[in-house]
């Protein structure tokens, strides 16, 4: 294992604006577009990466209470959001329809991400950070949402293999990564078993990616750096984020192979986010990975037409 933090592949800040809780970030294919969202805010940011790997601001989304993550749509110009305690369709306008509301009160949606399916996977965590008091859902192509599982903490980063057939998810508040074998077929999961274990001294693992090879490239929140893991969760290199909530991160540009890693600044003082401007920041890193970009949600047609007849909500 190495440990990167100063030299070509140091942290480089790609914004300025301090978010309180940024999270969920995705590399939008369709549009070449770097996704985000600061989930304490209710803000969704989209972001154009410039020449030199720096972010051109596209434009910012404020929805009610909180957002959790962001994924594109496959044949649709808009996006599906774990918000508040359910799922929420947002369009490019800014308008919103909600589709279902699934956790219960006192909990949130947290991350998610789409399996090379098309489902949508989410997970929530209790207001309190209630151990026990997370869960796991799956929003199917055709609208149906089941409970996956529950007994989590707080749901944090999810991911894929290369070949489809391990699913990972990280577990925060006990600092733990786990896979699971995955039947894309039926889109179950089963043979749980926990692969990395982060030391509570170290941080917290929170979102994740996976490159090309099938690594794993995990946000340490309250580590300030990133770790990555070979499959089996071997730590494998060790890199430095000037920002000790590092939440999450993924790969963006032409090429993927810049990791884009988002923070916060979560129950911080107005005094001490003023003292400590590079906190809450989006910070690129040039790797020698390559990455993939965000898996779309893939909607069947017929009941994602229902939804689109909903009213629209205003921007």
């Amino acid at each position: 294992m190495s440990r990167a933090g100063s030299g070509p592949g140091a942290a480089v800040a790609c914004t300025s604006e301090q978010c309180v809780l940024g999270e969920g970030a995705r590399w939008d294919a369709r549009r070449g577009e770097l996704l985000r969202v600061d989930i304490a805010a209710g803000r969704v940011y989209r972001d154009r990466v410039a020449p030199d790997g720096g972010l051109v601001h596209v434009r910012a989304y404020t929805v009610p209470g909180t957002v959790g993550a962001i994924a594109p749509i496959e044949g649709d110009d808009g996006w599906l959001l774990a918000a508040g305690r359910g799922f929420v369709h947002l369009l490019p306008d800014g308008s919103r329809r909600t589709i279902a509301e699934v956790a219960p009160a006192g909990t949130r949606m947290n991350d998610a991400a789409c399996d090379p399916q098309g489902r949508f996977w989410a997970g929530t965590l209790a207001d309190d950070h209630l151990p026990g008091g997370g869960a796991l859902y799956r929003l199917d192509t055709d609208g149906r949402i089941d409970q996956v599982l529950d007994s989590l903490t707080i749901s944090n980063g999810l991911g894929w293999s290369p070949d489809g057939r391990t699913m990972y998810l990280a577990d925060s508040i006990p600092g733990v990564i786990h896979a699971f074998a995955f039947d894309g077929e039926r889109g179950t999961i089963s043979e749980g078993r926990v692969i990395v274990t982060v030391p509570e001294d170290v941080g917290a693992p929170d979102g994740l990616t996976v490159d090309s090879d099938g690594d794993l490239w995990v946000a340490v929140y309250g580590g300030g750096c990133v770790h990555r893991y070979a499959p089996n969760g071997e730590l494998r290199l060790v890199l430095d984020v000037p920002a000790e909530q590092s939440t999450c991160c993924a790969f963006g540009g032409p090429g993927l192979t810049r990791l884009y890693v988002t923070t916060a600044t979560e129950g911080w003082s107005d005094e001490r986010r003023r003292a400590e401007p590079a906190a809450g920041l989006v910070y690129r890193l040039d790797t020698d990975a390559v990455g993939r970009p965000s898996l779309p949600f893939r909607p069947d047609p017929a009941w994602w037409t229902s939804v689109r007849r909903r009213a629209d909500r205003p921007a």
